[in-house]
């Protein structure tokens, strides 16, 4: 019987413990809770070729400068033009008044198929790399008898030249030059070929000046030649054009004073 008695004390002496123990229990450390995080900005999506494409499209052409400008584009179609035989060649394409030639395995291209003067005439256009790594622009145009390239953007995208002078390409000869273009934006590409001169501009700046007395003017060999008599390329790059007009002129251009 005590042993009962004993047992039953010590159960309610540890059940006392207990309780004692969970009043006690530290203010405050009930559980709080938890702040729901704050809402994160949504990411900001890098634009892609498509959206170039269309950011492209709406804005506005600068005015060219001088008289007796005619297009060679007429902004919806392929009319006049057609497409360069490049083998791998990508897509080509008219939208929203340019003239796009996607990226090509190299090369992506069309050839001008009315006459056109073999000298004394300027080319003018936009140009605009959509995406890519090299030349957006490869305008290959007459010199007399023979033909040459523009390249705007060669070799590993930068490099700005004629090709060829003297069998030198464009990152060989004197005209070679380097500079940085920006996907996405529209650069005015201009030529002129007179009787002793090839000289282009990119927007302001002068990157050809050519005194061809006694030059070897040609194209580079290679799939280019199809580009002949006048042609446009891009090489593993999505290139895009717009108000393609052509003039006739029978002097070097002359700066202004």
């Amino acid at each position: 019987m005590n042993k009962k008695l004993l047992l039953v004390a010590w159960l309610g002496s540890f059940a006392l413990g207990l309780i004692a123990g969970c009043a006690t229990k530290p203010a405050g450390s009930a559980s709080q809770p938890v702040p729901a995080p704050a809402a994160s900005a949504p990411a900001t999506r890098p634009p892609d070729a498509t959206d170039r494409i269309k950011q492209a499209a709406a804005k506005p052409s600068a005015p060219f400068d001088g008289l007796g400008w005619e297009t060679m584009f007429d902004g919806k179609t392929l009319a006049g033009w057609r497409e360069t035989d490049f083998a791998g060649r990508g897509e080509v394409e008219c939208q929203s008044g340019m003239i796009l030639l996607h990226m090509g395995d190299p090369f992506t291209g069309i050839n001008y198929t009315n006459e056109i003067p073999k000298m004394n005439c300027e080319v003018a256009f936009d140009a605009m790399r959509v995406n890519g790594s090299d030349f957006f622009c490869a305008l290959t145009f007459p010199v007399g008898e023979t033909c040459c390239s523009l390249i705007v953007g060669g070799w590993g995208g930068g490099v700005v030249g004629l090709s060829s002078l003297d069998g030198m390409d464009a990152s060989e000869n004197e005209s070679s030059q380097y500079m940085k273009f920006d996907d996405g934006h529209w650069y005015r590409i201009r030529l002129r070929v007179t009787e002793r001169k090839i000289e282009a501009w990119i927007d302001d700046d002068k990157v050809a000046n050519v005194d061809t007395t006694d030059r070897r003017i040609s194209v580079r060999p290679g799939d280019i030649e199809l580009s002949q008599p006048f042609g446009l390329a891009s090489y593993q790059t999505t290139g895009a054009f717009r108000e393609v007009k052509i003039r006739r002129v029978y002097s070097p251009d002359k700066p202004a004073k």
